[in-house]
């Protein structure tokens, strides 16, 4: 099936991001998101995970957490390329809260077929999840998981957990005897301890889960093969997310060099000032383009959808980094400085650089898509 016009993006995707965008304006202007989330400079502070429950509440009430989930299960089943519109528009406005968690579990709910029904459920009635397949090493490889299921309990420790304190639920791969399969567990069950990581980026928390002889279901126990198929979407969200807040930075950075003046002139009437953030500009779109190209496959080419996953992703880490230094070193002094926004997309930004893979992995795993196995 040959990709739509505009990559299938339609009028109520449209819409949706349109929506997403006033009300992230109206609820959490960057000044109230600074205030929310960097009100303490101590570099010696505890990991905290500070967001606003009750404006959650209100994505919740809504149905942005049920875009994802198929109509099926009582979710909304909007297309993917609808959904990266929606987390575009979170990442411009660097908007704490378990949004992007959330969809990474739905997909991969839904790629474990019936089996995923009553947890998607779950997320349709407004739940929270955060997936719980990565070891200390940082592989999320399915036969990579430190948790073990045995007995009916898993034990073990799952690392690198995104959002941690603020879901109701993990998505957990657990090796059993059948191979690595996937639990749905409470994260207030018996025996789940949840160990805060300090990282930079302050719109996010991080955390290990200790699983200590929790009882659990199992959910599918293909959990490889669900993981395979959810990840293309799992990364293009997140590629979607870099996005938004390259489009912040950069937006931001113009208009900053548009005002503050040097020689007499605004600093954007240098070539030196103007000339790279017009590469940054390009290199925005051409991320934007790979994201909603990736986004449509996976909506109309799936067996092209890991492919582009990995371009987008690749193309994506870099303009993480590229935009977010950029738009630092132009603000001068005063871009250093915590009281200066940016230093929250900046933290954000390098996050998403290595989350899920940075430009070099993916690039390397497609060119052993595209090319065959490379030797180590």
């Amino acid at each position: 099936m040959a990709q739509p016009n505009n990559f299938g993006f339609g009028e109520e995707a449209a819409l949706l991001k349109d929506s997403a965008r006033k009300f992230f304006e109206e609820k959490m202007p960057t000044n109230q998101l600074h205030a929310l989330v960097a009100g303490d400079p101590t570099p010696e502070r505890m990991p905290e995970s500070l967001w606003d429950k009750d404006i959650w509440q209100q994505m919740v009430d809504l149905g942005w957490t049920m875009v994802a989930v198929p109509e099926a299960a009582g979710g909304i089943g909007m297309p993917v390329v609808a959904v990266a519109g929606l987390v575009e528009e979170l990442g411009r406005a660097a908007f704490p809260c378990p949004l992007v968690p959330t969809i990474n579990c739905t997909y991969v709910l839904s790629a474990c077929g019936s089996a995923g029904e009553s947890a998607l459920g779950d997320i349709a009635e407004g739940k929270s999840a955060s997936l719980a397949i990565t070891n200390q090493q940082g592989s999320w490889s399915t036969t990579d998981t430190d948790v073990r299921f045995e007995n009916g309990k898993l034990s073990g420790t799952a690392w690198y957990v995104q959002d941690a304190r603020k879901v109701d639920n993990f998505l957990v791969s657990a090796q059993s005897t059948t191979g690595v399969s996937l639990y749905w567990v409470s994260c207030d069950a018996s025996g789940v301890v949840i160990d805060p990581d300090a990282i930079i980026d302050l719109s996010r928390d991080q955390a290990h889960v200790t699983f200590t002889g929790v009882e659990a279901v199992e959910l599918a126990a293909d959990g490889s093969g669900a993981l395979d198929k959810a990840f293309p979407a799992i990364w293009t969200v997140l590629a979607a997310d870099i996005v938004g807040a390259a489009e912040w930075l950069l937006q931001t950075t113009v208009d900053y060099v548009s005002t503050r003046k040097q020689f007499e002139h605004p600093l954007g009437f240098f070539q030196a000032v103007k000339h790279p953030l017009v590469d940054v500009m390009v290199q925005i779109d051409q991320t934007k383009s790979l994201v909603y190209n990736a986004a449509c496959a996976i909506d109309s080419e799936p067996e092209k959808a890991l492919k582009y996953a990995h371009m987008a992703k690749a193309s994506a880490s870099e303009t993480a980094a590229f935009s977010s230094g950029r738009a630092v070193q132009y603000h001068g002094g005063i871009g250093f400085t915590w009281e200066c926004y940016v230093h929250l997309y900046f933290k954000r930004q390098k996050h998403n650089q290595m989350l899920w893979g940075d430009a070099a992995w993916h690039r390397r795993a497609l060119a052993g898509l595209l090319l065959g196995p490379i030797a180590a």
